[in-house]
């Protein structure tokens, strides 16, 4: 547990006894990532300590022109479908799918939600649900770019200065200031009572944290559980993690042909 929040010690509440999971990813024509992220997601339910709880994995497909809902719906996950291209009414609206999906477990289900260019390692819902169990209310996890051809070194040197700054040592007491949709769970009472993800086309995540901060939720920043998120340079999202590597790129070596660029100068 990182000892910056051990004050927030866990209380009894029907959040802390998680009866089912959720996981939410929103795409937009991501049908050639998907399949490896769905891979990642499924491995992870199987872990022993889900035994017995319902995992239920929804598929945002934002505005689509490929084979993403097909894919999805083929790959054993629940699909609904979006026209208006908006990261942050897809995940509001993967998470409404996934909560009447598990409608009968109330609100004693942990929402988790990842991305289509991601790979959560195999213990990730067992670290949710273990720190769930615990008392917290929100899980706000980092990640790490993966290896991709376009992403230079010097980018992921400079990404990680950035990103690692102030980290203390030992490293288990640091608390991370970053937000990825990538790499966020929360228990479904203190997200309805938020009013869950706002319709914003980036920074939805960011703006879900602050509104539980407001509500004195009990929220967990941590490293313990990081999710590998794709270094490639031509990003979906306009102002997203893909977008910050890029302009990094960019930052190094200005004349960069740099896929998809649009400066943004936004960190993650």
């Amino acid at each position: 547990m990182n000892a910056s929040h051990a004050s927030h010690a866990a209380c009894a509440s029907d959040d802390a006894h998680p009866a089912a999971l959720a996981v939410v990813i929103p795409a937009h024509n991501e049908a050639r990532d998907l399949p490896a992220a769905l891979d990642a997601v499924r491995t992870a339910a199987r872990h022993p300590a889900l035994a017995d709880l319902p995992v239920v994995t929804v598929v945002a497909a934002d505005a689509c022109t490929d084979a993403t809902p097909a894919l999805a719906d083929r790959l054993g996950a629940a699909v609904v479908t979006l026209p208006g291209r908006n990261v942050g009414a897809a995940r509001a609206a993967g998470v409404a799918h996934a909560l009447h999906l598990l409608r009968t477990h109330g609100d004693r289900i942990w929402i988790t939600t990842t991305d289509a260019d991601s790979l959560v390692p195999p213990h990730w819902l067992a670290h949710q649900l273990h720190h769930a169990r615990h008392g917290w209310q929100c899980i706000v996890g980092t990640v790490r770019p993966s290896r991709h051809p376009v992403l230079p070194a010097a980018t992921v040197a400079r990404h990680n200065a950035h990103y690692f700054a102030g980290r203390p040592s030992p490293s288990h007491l640091w608390c991370p200031p970053h937000v990825h949709g990538a790499n966020l769970g929360v228990a479904a009472r203190p997200y309805l009572a938020a009013g869950g993800f706002p319709a914003l086309p980036h920074g939805e995540d960011r703006a879900l944290v602050t509104a539980l901060e407001r509500g004195a939720c009990r929220i967990l920043r941590t490293d313990e559980c990081p999710v590998r998120t794709s270094g490639r340079l031509d990003p979906r999202a306009p102002q997203g993690f893909g977008a910050f590597l890029q302009q990094l790129t960019l930052d190094i070596a200005p004349s960069a042909d740099v896929p998809g660029h649009r400066s943004t100068g936004l960190a993650p």
